[in-house]
């Protein structure tokens, strides 16, 4: 690889762990709330979430980069506090890859929830778990491997973003190039051996991610309520 796609993918890995640690923060109690969420109104909320999936990339990146620049209120807001632009920065496109992408996040998680039910956490309050206490020892055990689901399709989609960050990070050098805008300037300047790449590399990232995700997914019927019963039993024990 060249210098500067060594550096585009510094910049691509660092985006999108950082995207995906902030996703996981503000995706989960959002992916709680809709889960356990019964008014009428959940889905408008719920098609908030995902309009990312249907909304073309380019237009998302429109009107971020609009509310990113000096003359909205974000931009504004964002420079008094920082002193620096908001558009055109690697802050710009962690929050529009954090938008972009978090229903993949989202969805996977609050899923998860709803099959999750009530009954284990009504029967660990009775013991007298708190809530933290029963998300890390009832609901984490048992909604693991959707929380490695959406961590992975949430980093995967950052890494492939492509319009969105285009339009609101441009293509700086060591601040907003990604490994997308890289391949689209090999190929815009025919030099298709390095285009052939760094395609190749994000084809197997992605294939190794898949794989990964099937196969925590696979089914183990057995496994999971073992787990459950044991949850319980702990929960009984530690009260006790």
């Amino acid at each position: 690889m060249m210098n500067s796609d060594l550096q585009a993918l510094i910049t691509t890995l660092e985006m999108a762990a950082l995207t995906t640690i902030i996703l996981l923060i503000i995706g989960t109690p959002l992916a709680w709330y809709l889960a356990k969420m019964t008014s009428r109104f959940k889905v408008i909320i719920e098609a908030v979430v995902a309009l990312p999936l249907v909304l073309p990339p380019t237009v998302l990146g429109f009107y971020l980069l609009i509310a990113f620049s000096p003359e909205y209120l974000p931009g504004q807001l964002w420079q008094q506090a920082t002193g620096q632009q908001l558009a055109f920065s690697f802050s710009a496109i962690v929050i529009g890859s954090v938008l972009y992408s978090l229903p993949f996040v989202v969805q996977p998680l609050q899923k998860a929830f709803e099959q999750l039910g009530d009954s284990l956490l009504e029967a660990g309050a009775l013991l007298g778990a708190g809530p933290i206490d029963r998300f890390f020892s009832i609901v984490l055990p048992l909604t693991k491997a959707s929380f490695i689901t959406a961590a992975s399709l949430g980093f995967a989609h950052t890494v492939g973003e492509f319009g969105v960050i285009l339009m609101i990070g441009g293509n700086i050098p060591g601040e907003t190039r990604v490994l997308s805008i890289a391949l689209f300037d090999h190929v815009e300047a025919f030099d298709y051996a390095r285009a052939h790449l760094l395609s190749i590399s994000l084809l197997i990232t992605s294939m190794v991610l898949l794989a990964a995700i099937y196969w925590l997914n696979l089914p183990k019927k057995n496994s999971s309520k073992n787990l459950m019963v044991n949850t319980v039993r702990e929960e009984k024990s530690s009260h006790e």
